[in-house]
């Protein structure tokens, strides 16, 4: 929602640069003030891992999904979002087979793809025009960024979550903000209300969340932190309804209680383990 409204007075260039390198900053400070500054990564190896995520899972995908939501609906990128555990799992079970994929977790997030289609609805994918067509490859590579992501994430040597988040975050800023100012400029204005959904994409769901990020994948695993895909979608319908004042409809019912449930069964072990 925040980057839907920052499109309204922004690029979808200004954007992603502009959440990252707000993002960047806040972290780095944070990090610096608490002992985990960028320069506290143990060695160049994990430098190393950090920036490559941070240039493909932060940066690319912000700009490609920025650039995607001019075009195609946001049913439709909340669907490929949801789509990240199904793209984690083939490259879970390459890359990272210690996490184990079951029956039971494929299931359960065949279950809650089954309730993101049921949520979105039939009319979720617009028309066929070129720019929705490319929309929806933005929003589905986006997809694949970030299951990539999170595997790589799971892999990558043992680091400070924020020292982690502040260099990958880093990176991204250092990419995107030349190329926004390449291709687009300085913005001419700042309207208060995309200033806002800029400002709070930069602090929430981009500063904040990357060190969460980091600390649920190196914890419970990249499969786990894949499951939460499926909220993405149940939380823009939610914000929806109660800032839009948009319908309730049965379709949404459904569809969220498929998710939860596929949530559930997919993560129940885990669970009666713990």
């Amino acid at each position: 929602m925040s980057v839907r409204v920052a499109l309204d007075g922004f690029t979808p260039l200004q954007t992603a640069a502009g959440r990252t390198m707000i993002g960047a900053i806040l972290l780095t400070l944070a990090g610096t003030a608490f002992g985990q500054g960028p320069h506290r990564l143990p060695s160049p190896i994990a430098y190393g891992v950090a920036a490559i995520i941070g240039a493909g899972a932060v940066g690319l995908p912000f700009a490609l999904l920025s650039w995607g939501q001019q075009h195609v609906p946001s049913a439709f990128a909340g669907v490929a979002m949801g789509a990240v555990p199904l793209l984690v799992l083939p490259l879970v079970w390459i890359f990272s087979p210690d996490e184990g994929i079951g029956p039971r977790r494929i299931f359960g997030m065949a279950l809650g793809f089954i309730g993101i289609l049921i949520m979105t609805g039939p009319g979720a994918f617009g028309d066929d025009s070129a720019l929705v067509f490319w929309g929806r490859i933005a929003c589905v590579a986006a997809a694949l960024c970030y299951a990539c992501g999170s595997v790589l994430t799971r892999r990558a040597p043992a680091m400070p979550p924020l020292a982690f988040a502040s260099v990958s975050l880093l990176t991204a800023a250092v990419i995107l903000g030349p190329v926004a100012l390449w291709v687009d400029g300085l913005p001419s204005a700042y309207p208060a209300r995309p200033l806002t959904g800029l400002l709070y994409a930069a602090v929430f769901p981009t500063a904040i969340a990357a060190v969460i990020r980091v600390r649920v994948i190196t914890t419970a695993g990249s499969l786990f932190m894949s499951t939460t895909s499926y909220m993405v979608p149940v939380w823009s319908v939610f914000f929806g309804v109660v800032l839009l004042d948009e319908t309730l409809t049965p379709a949404l019912i459904w569809g969220l209680a498929l998710i939860l449930i596929g949530i559930g069964i997919s993560q129940s072990r885990a669970w009666v383990s713990r």
